[in-house]
Order: C-alpha cells, then sequence, then structure tokens
C-alpha cells in the first residue's frame, strides 16, 4: 500500500531548514542543568537554561537512532515491531475521567485503569498498552505510576509503559520491569518498557521529563519523543509554521537522547493541531490534526526514524456521531500516511480528557477495518479465481464453492461491533442501537475475561517493591 504524502518533496526541505533555523537561531530552554551539561559536553551551545544546537549537531545525532526496532513483551506472541510500514494501536492515555451508559462521567478509579487494561489484553486490535490509559485518583500520586505498572502486567502480557514524571518514577517502573524480565542487563539488551516525553510548547522542556529521559536513555529503553504545539495558542496559526516548531522540538529531544546514550530507540511524536479560535480551546477532532498526523509521518520518515501521530481521537463529549466521524477521519489518516505508533487508538473523548467504555468497542471495531484496509489486496493466481470464475460461467454463483469456504473468513473484515443483518431481523431482535450493543460488549468481555498467568514469585517481589515505596 503506498502511502498518502501532503508535503511535496520542496516544502518538506522548507520546514526542515526553518527547523534547523529555530534550533541554531531561537534555541531551546532545558529546565535541568544535568541535561544542559550534557547538551554542552556534545557541542550544543548553552545560555544560562537555553541551549543552541548547530545544523551539523542536529543532523548529526538525528541519524543514530534505529529505524525500527522490537519492544519485547513477557509473552513473545505480543512482541511488537515499531517502525517500517507497520501500525501499532494503543488505546488512550492520560485521561482523568471515564464515562460509560450506566455511571455517567466521573473521576477514573483503579477498577476502571484495571478494566480498561483488560479489554486491551482481550482485543485483538489493540497491539500494546497504553501506560496511563486512566489516571487513577484514588491511588496516593507518589505511588499511582507504580500500582499502574504493576496492574498492567498483572492483567497482561503484552508491552507496556512506564511514567515519565521525574528521575524517581522512571527508576522504579524500570526497577519493576527488571523484576518481571530479570534484570536491568535484560532490559538493555532488549527494549521492554517506554514512556512519552512531552515537550512544554513552544520550545521547553521541564525538568521531569528531562530526568525521565535521561533515565530511560540511559537505560536503552525508548521513548516517545513528542511535542502538541497548538496552532493559533501555543503555536504558529500556520499549519506549516506549528509543523516547523512541533519538528525543532522533537529533533532537540532526540539529541539529548542520543547524547546520552548513542543508539537509544526513539519515536518521532508529532500529536500538534488547532486551537478552536471561537473559544481558544484545544481541538484533536479537526481535519487540521489529521494534516498534522500525514505531515508528521513525512518528516520522521526523512529523517528515518519510526513515527508516532493520530489516533480515535475527537471533541466530541459523549460516543455519537461526532466521536465516530471525528474519530475515523484521524485513525485512517494515521495509518494511510504511515504512522507506525498510533497512542490514543480506542476509547478516548472530550479532547484527551475522558475514557469511555463504549467508545472503546466501537473504536476498537474501527482499528480492525483499518488494519483491513491496509492489508489490501493479495493477488495471486488462487485469489484472482479464474478456474473458479470458469467453472461458475455466466448466470451462476460462488456461494457453494469450495474456494469461498476457503478464503470467506480471511478475505472479509469479521465485524465484533456492526450489525449487518437485514431491516426485518435488526427489528425482531429488538432493534439494538449501537451504544447499547457496546455496552454489553465491554460488560461480557470483562466478565468473562481470563488474566494471562503472572509467576508467582515475580509477583511477590513487585508487591513487595512497591509495600517499600511507601
Amino acid at each position: 500500500m503506498h502511502r498518502f504524502e501532503i508535503l511535496t518533496k520542496t516544502q518538506l526541505e522548507k520546514v526542515h531548514a526553518t527547523s534547523l533555523r529555530i534550533l541554531e537561531q531561537i534555541g531551546v530552554d532545558f529546565g535541568y542543568s544535568p541535561a544542559l551539561e550534557v547538551l554542552k559536553k556534545g557541542g550544543a551551545r548553552v545560555d544560562g537554561q537555553r541551549a543552541f544546537f548547530t545544523r551539523g549537531l542536529v543532523e548529526e545525532q538525528i541519524k543514530k537512532p534505529p529505524a525500527e526496532f522490537t519492544l519485547y513483551a513477557r509473552n513473545p506472541e505480543h512482541n511488537v515491531l515499531i517502525g517500517g510500514r507497520n501500525t501499532a494501536f494503543a488505546p488512550g492515555y492520560g485521561a482523568p475521567f471515564v464515562t460509560d451508559l450506566d455511571n455517567g462521567r466521573r473521576k477514573a478509579t483503579l477498577k476502571d485503569f484495571e478494566n480498561f487494561v483488560k479489554l486491551t489484553g482481550a482485543s485483538a486490535n489493540q497491539d500494546l498498552l497504553s501506560g496511563t490509559v486512566v489516571e487513577p485518583t484514588d491511588v496516593p500520586a507518589e505511588i499511582r505510576h507504580a500500582r499502574m505498572l504493576y496492574t498492567s502486567v498483572k492483567y497482561s502480557d503484552k508491552c507496556f509503559m512506564g511514567s515519565t514524571m521525574g528521575a524517581r518514577a522512571a527508576r522504579e517502573c524500570l526497577q519493576m520491569a527488571s523484576i518481571l524480565f530479570g534484570s536491568r542487563t535484560e532490559l538493555a539488551s532488549n527494549p521492554v518498557i517506554f514512556g512519552i516525553v512531552g515537550a512544554l510548547t513552544p520550545l521547553k522542556y521541564d525538568a521531569r521529563m528531562l530526568e525521565a529521559l535521561m533515565e530511560y536513555a540511559a537505560a536503552g529503553q525508548p521513548q516517545i519523543i513528542a511535542s502538541l504545539a497548538i496552532a493559533g495558542a501555543t503555536g504558529p496559526v500556520t499549519l506549516a509554521g506549528t509543523l516547523a516548531l512541533q519538528n525543532a522540538e522533537v529533533m532537540a529531544g532526540i539529541v539529548l537522547a542520543q547524547l546520552v546514550r548513542e543508539g537509544t530507540p526513539v519515536i518521532f511524536g508529532g500529536v500538534s493541531t488547532n486551537a478552536e479560535m471561537r473559544n481558544g480551546t484545544l481541538s484533536i477532532g479537526s481535519p487540521e490534526m489529521a494534516i498534522n498526523a500525514a505531515a508528521t509521518a513525512q518528516m520522521a520518515r526523512h529523517y528515518r526514524l519510526p513515527v508516532r501521530g493520530g489516533g480515535a481521537v475527537c471533541d466530541a463529549k459523549s460516543p455519537g456521531a461526532q466521536a465516530s466521524y471525528e474519530s475515523m477521519m484521524n485513525l485512517l489518516m494515521s495509518r494511510l500516511s504511515g504512522i507506525n505508533f498510533v497512542l490514543h487508538s480506542a476509547g478516548i473523548l472530550e479532547s484527551f480528557n475522558c475514557m469511555c467504555y463504549e467508545k472503546f468497542i466501537i473504536d476498537d471495531e474501527m482499528c480492525g477495518m483499518v488494519k483491513r484496509i491496509k492489508r489490501g489486496y493479495e493477488v495471486n493466481p488462487d485469489t484472482l479465481a479464474f478456474d473458479i470464475v470458469k467453472e461458475v460461467g455466466p448466470g451462476g454463483h460462488f456461494l457453494d464453492k469450495d474456494h469461498t469456504f476457503d478464503h470467506f473468513r480471511t478475505e472479509f473484515y469479521q465485524p465484533q461491533l456492526s450489525n449487518r443483518d437485514d431491516y426485518f431481523s435488526w427489528h425482531a431482535n429488538g432493534s439494538p442501537q449501537n451504544m447499547e450493543t457496546a455496552n454489553k460488549k465491554y460488560k461480557d468481555i470483562l466478565e468473562t475475561y481470563e488474566a494471562p498467568k503472572l509467576p508467582a514469585d515475580v509477583d511477590k517481589d513487585l508487591l513487595k517493591f512497591i509495600e517499600n515505596l511507601k
């Protein structure tokens, strides 16, 4: 499948050049002195908290991360390739609220976190866990990261994310990953945990993120180096200007990661979008969000780096029509433009602020559809089916042919939620509505979910580690 490209070669080169001018002439503030020391030693000019990067320094360091890498799960069947032509999906991230048909909108709890881990674990379309899928407000902040990570590995054996809320949280997540996989040496040779390090747009990184960046990089663990510039608010109102700003911020973070440990895997993260200028709020359900995802994918390919962007994102406050068309627009663009890691691929509402149980199920269905679109056609003598067409001839049918039975389960997407009955069958079954079906489905999944076994000694060691954090 050809990847959609929104920038011409000339436009891409102009964005790159402008980003380099920003880094060289304006610079980026780093609110953490050890980071500034590393940058200065690596060749950046440092003035106070501001670092300035020459073109040569940026272009030298941007070549050092791998073009693709594998994230290793405790179940090897769930290892995930990040990069190339692969697209990996993970559900929403960072929402402080949850909602469902039965209870409405409320603050998220650890039980909600556990439920979304189980839903992700049960999904054939979600490839990895998303870290802070919701923010459990009933757990003390100082141990929240540890409880979330434990819950992730207790109820799923897919790849997982760690905290980037400062050096301590990062170190503790790395230690828990070491308990799970055996040693820090094992982590260094096989990436098993990753986090998101986000710029404080425009052109700043705060201490907490920088501490985490340096901890994960020193341990050889991948990171998403990300920017969320808001055109018209924290970025220029023009999309090209915001893209150049985003690009500069991400490259600055990547340079630091490589200076800490050369070859540290990174994911080029761009989720910039626009402000809703009528009220100044963030808009992630806009066409501009989709446009930026496509442009970010191109920029990352230019640097031969894996890329994060897009998702089933929306500004809708409830999982209705607006949520669906905004989410599918952004999700499909993510895949068609070649995004490698799609965070927020299921469940997110109201501009990153809320996770919805029913929307998780709806979005998961859309992820399955998008994966089918990505697969495209397989063209060979068997699939071209000349002999079967010859056998059936004019006026016949293919319903009873072995060829049909051999292929239909793999050739066609089999929906788990969408209703394809005729009207009379649908009506006879009570005229089920999409939201009601999704509500029942997520409850059925949670009721029947069987968590993969976590070795008893590992479970005990993880719980002991968390207990000692108090």
